[in-house]
């Protein structure tokens, strides 16, 4: 459900009682542990008891499973995921009694008043580039508060209430939520065409990122990777605007680039040069080109906030991941399991090349969950073409969120779309179905990637159980 952001954005401290209705959600729950953090009372519930939830727990969050108007109990304001429904028993008593609502991003708001705002955004890369910028920041003393939409494996958190003026942040623009927080500086990735059920154009999609240049503060600064058409456009139409960019890449207009670069295994390597001075190399724990220009441009707005090269590249060097972005799940008779979030055909290109490096010899098999409806009505057969760079395919049916199911429109049209031979692709349509079809067909050697941004997830540790089990059937 879509709720209104209203007139006056209140700090935190200023909103009461907070009860979240999906507080199990890594937007929702960032915000809530935030707040808890800062002793404000605060509680929620979810229909689901997500990773997020023991941490908040932890704090003295009450987590409700299930949702009922008896949980809003004395709450002055509740935030809304935008997974909520219209007929949510919470949201219907918070309306009974005219509490203030607030949309995630009026939440998100409320925790950065009062302090300078870093905003991560584009259409792919954000949680991994807002990971990068928060663990140089960290490496260079800033303790930075930050709200990432994924857990940091370093802090074991996706959020934290540091004692720093800066605030990294996670700009989501799937629903415009990154139009509300008045940044000081900002990372734009890329722009291609998503989220078309909220935008409904590629060109009104575009025209979002032009109004988050807007908002950012007028002596504040961008930084865009130019190697891609819709940053380098935008990036060519903040500059007419007067704004200050930073242009970032391997292409040779870029103000700070990548060159050099190098990948072994889940390593990556290259040098920054700056107006043709090297600054040095960058060496990453994490596979592929798309997660060099990730670094890169994190890299690139610490030094512009003037923290030194060597600090920052070490804070870069120790990023393991964060989860479910390449994730190693574990390994099992020799078959390696990653898991990762890619749900656009331009981020499945990106996540299957990586991991075709890490696969090394051995085979790629990816089992991939379309994600959404609409954007697999859209996007489905472009999914399938890329998931071509694998060497067997399993396609589950679409993750339905937000949205009612379309019996016209399932996974079958990402995996009839796949260039494979029909042997090689396989459509699953029962999630349950996936460990079994996957230990059938890995042998020693092969990397299997899980990848998708619903319940597609749980197929690895699924896979890995099914493995040990046979292996130890094998050896009785």
């Amino acid at each position: 459900m879509k709720v209104p952001i209203p007139d006056e954005l209140l700090p935190a401290d200023q909103l009461g009682r907070v009860h979240f209705i999906g507080i199990g959600g890594a937007a929702l729950s960032a915000i809530a542990k935030i707040m808890a953090q800062r002793g404000l009372a605060v509680t929620g519930s979810d229909d689901n008891d997500t990773p997020f939830l023991p941490a908040l727990r932890a704090l003295g969050v009450t987590c409700h499973l299930g949702y009922a108007a008896e949980h809003v109990r004395d709450a002055e304001t509740v935030v809304i995921t935008t997974a909520a429904r219209e007929d949510n028993p919470e949201v219907l008593e918070a309306r009974r009694r005219g509490l203030r609502m607030l949309p995630r991003s009026a939440g998100l708001a409320a925790v950065m008043a009062d302090k300078s705002v870093l905003a991560v955004a584009g259409t792919h890369g954000k949680t991994t580039t807002t990971s990068l910028l928060t663990m140089a920041l960290l490496e260079v003393n800033a303790d930075p508060t930050y709200a990432i939409g994924a857990v940091l494996v370093q802090t074991g958190s996706n959020a934290h209430d540091g004692a720093g003026e800066l605030f990294v942040a996670e700009a989501d623009e799937s629903d415009g939520a990154f139009l509300v927080y008045r940044p000081r500086a900002g990372i734009v990735t890329n722009v291609e065409a998503d989220h078309l059920d909220v935008w409904g154009t590629e060109e009104a999609y575009q025209a979002a990122f032009v109004e988050f240049v807007d908002t950012l503060d007028p002596d504040g600064f961008l930084v865009c990777v130019v190697d891609d058409p819709g940053a380098a456009a935008l990036a060519d139409s903040a500059r007419a605007a007067g704004r200050e960019v930073i242009a970032v890449g391997e292409a040779a207009t870029a103000d700070l680039r990548a060159t050099n670069l190098s990948f072994e295994g889940s390593n990556s390597r290259f040098t920054v040069v700056r107006d043709d001075e090297a600054l040095g190399e960058v060496s990453l724990q994490i596979p592929g080109r798309h997660y060099v220009l990730d670094a890169l441009a994190a890299l690139a707005l610490g030094l512009r906030l003037g923290f030194p090269f060597e600090a920052l590249a070490a804070g870069l060097a120790g990023f393991t991941g964060s989860r479910r972005r390449m994730e190693a799940k574990g390994e099992v008779a020799g078959v390696r399991v990653c898991d990762s979030y890619a749900h656009h055909p331009v981020e499945i290109a990106g996540d299957l090349q990586a991991a075709r490096a890490m696969a090394g010899d051995g085979r790629l098999i990816v089992c991939y969950q379309p994600h959404l409806v609409s954007r697999t009505r859209i996007f489905g057969a472009a999914m399938g073409e890329a998931l071509g760079s694998a060497d067997e395919v399993a396609v589950l049916d679409v993750y339905v969120a937000r949205e009612d199911p379309d019996p016209a429109v399932t996974g079958r049209l990402v995996a009839d779309a796949v260039p494979l031979s029909a042997d090689l692709v396989h459509f699953v349509p029962q999630r349950g179905d996936a460990a079994g079809l996957l230990a059938d067909i890995a042998r020693p050697g092969d990397l299997v990637l899980t990848l998708g941004a619903g319940d597609v997830t749980e197929v690895g540790p699924e896979l890995l159980a099914l493995l040990a089990a046979r292996e130890e059937s094998a050896g009785a």
